[in-house]
């Protein structure tokens, strides 16, 4: 069936569910913490039904959603038999690491619109079989980055953008916690896969490889430890016995456009903070300040060096108030993600960048285990 006739059927479906005002069904796949924020979301938009939820712990999805108060709910032992026995609009993949590229692309294959928790996945190859995947459905795929909706986050990208710092040529970015160990699926390889890094880092990677317009990464040279996670020092006893993922990550990553971007994340250190994010351009510098925990926003006001009439001058942004009428940033996530679907328009996080954010994520963890500077590899789509 030709790309053409495939478009006529999805127009179709959008123009049935505007003028009939069918409500977009919608399902959950994994129904642990962050399906909260999930499905307290979906309940604040109109034009939504959650109509299914699939848990491989029997029991799980049920209590799950009596706790929201949502009834009518269909309930499956795992995310095929839901794909299989639903006609759903969208699902979202609020599963471990690990399972995050089987849920998507199997849905993805069965004609469903796809939002997908962060971190994309754990590998490169996972990411490009999930955007393999998504161009072969020509269904909507957005990756859950609600940061990219703050308005202090989207100042960043303008200022990048109009050129007031000139030509980028370094980056410094990151973040983490002085104590902030995360328990649950988070800590051990056989469901996360990867650990802070994956977890935060691949926010404070986002905020400045999206304000720069994600150029395709070349090289990096990474380093990972864990010695806090498995020390029942700083770890209960019970999680430090099983935290066999990474709580503290760095690297020096090469960028297309002779960027060089220095990233450093942690869930917990010895220090208040592994540093702000500073932007270095030709014509002006940017200092984002850090979060004490990574809150999706920035610490405080930032500030722009450049140079006027001669003059050294510090330029102060202000923080800007995110418009209260829009909702809180998850409820721009999900309300983007549907707006999508319905109106056909592009992925608001779009797969294809957050690749370039994994690749790097996966690169650094390669390149530690190597102990030397590798090259990114990204196949073709």
């Amino acid at each position: 069936m030709s790309d053409a006739v495939l478009g006529q059927f999805t127009q179709a479906k959008q123009e049935e569910i505007k003028a009939g005002g069918r409500k977009l069904k919608v399902g959950i796949i994994g129904t642990g913490w962050i399906a909260e924020s999930h499905i307290q979301s979906y309940k604040r938009q109109p034009d939504v039904e959650v109509v299914a939820a699939a848990d491989l712990i029997p029991g799980k999805a049920e209590a799950f959603m009596e706790r929201y108060s949502v009834e009518g709910v269909r309930y499956y032992p795992d995310h095929l038999a839901m794909l299989e026995a639903e006609a759903l609009d969208a699902v979202s993949v609020c599963t471990y690491n690990r399972t995050h590229a089987v849920c998507t692309i199997d849905a993805l294959q069965r004609g469903v619109n796809v939002l997908l928790e962060k971190p994309m996945c754990v590998t490169t190859e996972e990411a490009v079989e999930i955007c393999r995947a998504e161009k072969a459905s020509g269904k909507v795929l957005s990756i859950g980055f609600q940061p990219r909706f703050d308005v202090n986050m989207q100042m960043i990208k303008k200022i990048v953008q109009s050129g007031e710092l000139g030509q980028i040529y370094y980056i410094q970015t990151g973040g983490g916690r002085r104590r902030g160990i995360p328990n649950s699926t988070f800590i051990e390889q056989k469901t996360a896969g990867i650990g802070a890094l994956g977890d935060i880092g691949c926010y404070s990677l986002d905020v400045v490889l999206n304000a720069i317009g994600y150029p395709k990464p070349l090289t990096v040279s990474g380093y990972i430890s864990a010695f806090f996670g498995p020390n029942p020092l700083y770890n209960n006893p019970a999680d430090a016995a099983r935290f066999n993922v990474d709580d503290f990550a760095a690297a020096f990553v090469r960028l297309e456009g002779g960027i060089i971007l220095d990233f450093r994340i942690a869930w917990a250190m010895h220090m208040d903070t592994p540093g702000d994010t500073l932007i270095f351009g030709t014509k002006g510098g940017l200092r984002i300040p850090s979060t004490d925990c990574w809150n999706g926003s920035v610490g405080g006001p930032m500030t722009i060096y450049h140079d006027v009439a001669g003059e050294r001058v510090e330029t102060t942004v202000p923080v800007l108030k995110n418009d209260a009428s829009k909702g809180g940033l998850f409820d721009q996530k999900i309300r983007s993600f549907l707006d999508a679907i319905l109106q056909g328009g592009e992925s608001p996080v779009s797969a294809g960048e957050i690749l370039y954010n994994q690749a790097i994520i996966d690169g650094i963890l390669q390149s530690s285990q190597v102990g030397r500077e590798i090259e990114i590899v990204i196949p073709e789509i």
